[in-house]
């Protein structure tokens, strides 16, 4: 007697109810790398940078799965995965390494690294650590259900990026001042609003 009889659940219940899971384990992953990444993209488009606290946020989260896939993954692509992980000390690293030049190669260079480790570091970050912390999202969640998932985290990177470069649109100056944060180039002053 299979296990799904013996507990009574038809055979498809039981195919429904993995498939509920898999979208469960899809919907909090597509949630924590929204949350994520939407910030730092935002900062991108809003100052052309991205914040000192988010690298270091970035490089800690990213450093920590490192070793967690280093130390205790067993998976064949595990060296892949901590390849992926190291963007962000690289980029520290360059940063070290390459002194400030307007028109040097090495300076742009290390400019992408850093726009690829704000826009991607987070989003691979988080689904390193899902995969670990979530074997199933491996087994379980579908090719279809994966692209689905970075689609959507892309969309809301590019979509928070739009809004922080178009910014003066929606938001003023107080706003940004009022947060705790400097105020973005071109930001529209309080006074328009208030005539």
């Amino acid at each position: 007697m299979t296990e799904a009889r013996a507990s009574g659940t038809p055979v498809g219940d039981r195919r429904d109810h993995g498939d509920g899971k898999a979208a469960r384990i899809a919907g909090v992953i597509v949630v924590g790398m929204c949350a994520a990444v939407w910030w730092p993209a935002f900062t991108l488009g809003a100052w052309g940078d991205f914040f000192f606290d988010q690298l270091l946020t970035i490089w800690a989260a990213a450093t920590g799965a490192f070793f967690v896939v280093v130390l205790f993954g067993r998976s064949r692509r595990r060296w892949w995965r901590a390849a992926a992980l190291l963007a962000p000390s690289l980029y520290l690293a360059a940063n070290f390494v390459v002194q400030p030049d307007a028109e040097d190669a090495a300076t742009l260079a290390v400019a992408v690294l850093g726009a690829l480790v704000a826009v991607l570091a987070v989003p691979t970050t988080v689904w390193v650590l899902a995969r670990i912390i979530w074997p199933e999202f491996g087994e379980e969640v579908s090719r279809r259900r994966r692209f689905v998932v970075i689609g959507v985290v892309a969309f809301v990177a590019v979509t928070s990026f739009l809004l922080g470069a178009n910014q003066a649109r929606f938001m003023t100056c107080g706003e940004f001042t009022l947060s705790g944060n400097s105020e973005p180039p071109g930001c529209t002053p309080d006074s328009v609003y208030e005539e």
